[in-house]
């Protein structure tokens, strides 16, 4: 195969595709359905031109019937009139009439044969166009439910994966605040352990120091004047 056969199969199987993707199976099998019907009226109109043209000739066949009998009547009264002349005119007009007739009654019996042909090609296809519109309906039917299962299952599948985003944030939402209470509850524990300093609360090195050395004059004072209580 060479290359722009491939290509040309690569491009139909993509066209191909595209267009199985927004072709609606329902809609095809009524186009189809239109078809047939079309055919069956087809052979219908043949059934009924047939039958037209073979009474036709059945009237065309009545009609040489009556003149063969005229003739034939006519050629009888020459005889008896003497006129042999006149008979024998009678019954050549009789003759070929005759042989005419005959060909009618063939043409008939053919188009009569055609005509049963036809009638039964019609009920066969009716038949068919009938038993295709009963299972075009069932699929139809089959595949309009088809249809609304994928369109709720899709639904229910939509909400559940918005349900899955849904939990997800929450759980987000509960370990970044567990995160944050561990670390507020780390730093809790470092600053009672004196590693990590609450400058808030304590100040600098300077200020601790001075705030030691007020602590301890106020507590030097509370006991010298205790001592002084004791001693009077």
């Amino acid at each position: 195969m060479g290359l722009i056969d491939r290509m040309s199969t690569v491009v139909k199987s993509k066209v191909s595709k595209v267009l199985d993707r927004f072709e609606d199976p329902r809609e095809t099998l009524d186009y189809s359905y239109q078809k047939q019907l079309e055919m069956l009226r087809k052979v219908k109109r043949g059934v009924a031109e047939v039958a037209t043209s073979k009474k036709r000739l059945e009237i065309q066949r009545t009609k040489l019937q009556t003149n063969i009998d005229k003739h034939t009547s006519q050629a009888k009264a020459a005889l008896e009139a003497g006129r042999e002349d006149l008979a024998r005119t009678a019954l050549t007009l009789k003759a070929q009439e005759q042989t005419q007739f005959e060909q009618l009654t063939q043409q008939i019996v053919n188009m009569g044969h055609e005509q049963d042909k036809l009638v039964a090609t019609e009920k066969r296809l009716s038949a068919k166009v009938e038993s295709f519109r009963s299972r075009k309906e069932t699929i139809k039917a089959q595949y309009t439910a088809a249809e609304a299962q994928v369109k709720i299952t899709e639904s229910v599948s939509g909400i559940g994966e918005e349900m899955t985003d849904v939990g997800l944030a929450i759980q987000r939402a509960e370990d970044k605040t567990e995160n944050m209470r561990a670390r507020s509850e780390a730093l809790d524990e470092l600053i009672e352990t004196g590693t990590l300093e609450d400058t808030l609360e304590s100040g600098d090195s300077i200020e601790r120091e001075l705030a030691a050395i007020k602590q301890k004059s106020t507590v030097d004072e509370e006991l010298e004047a205790l001592q002084r209580e004791v001693n009077k």
